[in-house]
């Protein structure tokens, strides 16, 4: 057991190398990087490090509670999760949990290959994603045949915020920090007007993604995508990248320009300037949303769930999640529920501003 800053390179690189041969996408969150970022603001981050003989076999990034409850590393806010392991290592649930002492492990965005997990998942949910694997005109081609109002729509607004805001610019990987911290304003904004968790309020996401914003990491790299009207931002999305997958992670724009939907504007951009970057993948992450529908070409699967080990960390781990996460299946396998649940939360922060 190891805090994510004391992995050696050689573990490190080892950590690539076993990901690299992984039949999984390449999600940036999987890499060691994202790891020993949350690493620096939580300080029950941990890695569990599997050796065969003298080489590492695999590796467990979690966090760890009290009374050895463990979680996914960074739950909720990583959109992959698990752990990274050589193919077809042997490696029994149950006795890693153990040597972790860990009474539990929980995740929310757990991959679809992992076999070591996937047995104990409670709900499957699919992931949203846009393949542009050959290139930006191919999806465009498949927009118009599967979306041709919605692409027409999307292109049109485009060209009439050009002509109205100023002249249009993007800037695929923005480096400068006032953006950033737009679009974070931007996203609690959002957070607070539909009656959700502002997750920017929480001083270790807020300082998360200040460090991601700065990784340069060849499979895990902080990527800010803005774009303008004139020198006035109108959106922008905060992500992670790597050679093959773009993560989806934090996406808003300016309200004021909402008529001209530059939030799908801005994705249409991030999909061409990613193709053209040899990137193959949008990741736009799991959760149901009327834009991920019109832009996806595909799903994947993630899972929620947990292990648990017999104990008194367990019982704390069941009462502690199992009836909230059962409350919000209901609620999602019903859309007329689910939509009342919607209004009632945005009904509930207009309130709380009032």
């Amino acid at each position: 057991m190891a805090g994510p800053g004391e992995l050696g390179e050689g573990e490190r690189e080892r950590w690539r190398a076993l990901r690299a041969a992984s039949e999984a996408p390449r999600n940036p969150f999987m890499e060691p990087e994202f790891t020993e970022a949350v690493g620096r603001v939580r300080p029950g981050a941990r890695v569990a490090v599997v050796y065969e003989g003298p080489e590492p076999a695999g590796f467990l990034p979690y966090e760890r509670g009290p009374l050895g409850q463990g979680r996914a590393i960074g739950l909720g806010v990583s959109d992959a999760q698990g752990a990274i392991l050589r193919p077809g290592l042997g490696l029994e649930t149950g006795e890693l949990l153990k040597a972790c002492s860990l009474s539990s492990f929980a995740f929310d965005n757990l991959e679809a290959e992992q076999r070591l997990f996937v047995r104990y998942a409670a709900e499957e949910y699919a992931t949203y994603v846009i393949d542009v694997e050959k290139g930006y005109e191919t999806y465009e081609s498949v927009l118009r045949a599967q979306s041709p109002k919605f692409l027409k729509t999307t292109l049109a607004k485009e060209r009439r915020l050009g002509r109205q805001a100023g002249e249009l610019r993007f800037v695929f990987d923005e480096r400068d920090p006032a953006a950033l911290r737009t679009l974070m304003e931007w996203k609690s904004a959002q957070y607070r007007r539909t009656g959700r968790r502002d997750r920017f309020a929480q001083e270790w996401i807020t300082r998360l993604v200040g460090q991601l914003a700065r990784a340069r990491a060849p499979e895990c790299s902080g990527t800010l995508s803005v774009l303008y009207a004139g020198e006035r931002p109108v959106a922008a999305h905060f992500g992670l990248r790597s050679a093959s997958v773009l993560a989806c992670w934090f996406p808003a724009y300016d309200p004021e320009f909402a008529k001209f939907s530059p939030g799908l504007v801005l994705h249409l951009r991030m999909a061409e300037a990613a193709a053209a970057e040899g990137v193959g993948t949008l990741d736009l992450g799991r959760g149901a949303a009327e834009y991920k529908d019109a832009l996806k070409t595909g799903e994947l699967p993630v899972y929620e769930g947990a292990v648990i080990r017999p104990g008194v960390g367990a019982a704390l781990h069941w009462l502690s999640r199992e009836p909230a996460r059962r409350a919000h299946s209901f609620v999602r396998g019903r859309p007329r529920l689910a939509s009342l649940a919607a209004r009632t939360l945005k009904g509930a922060a207009r309130l709380r501003r009032t």
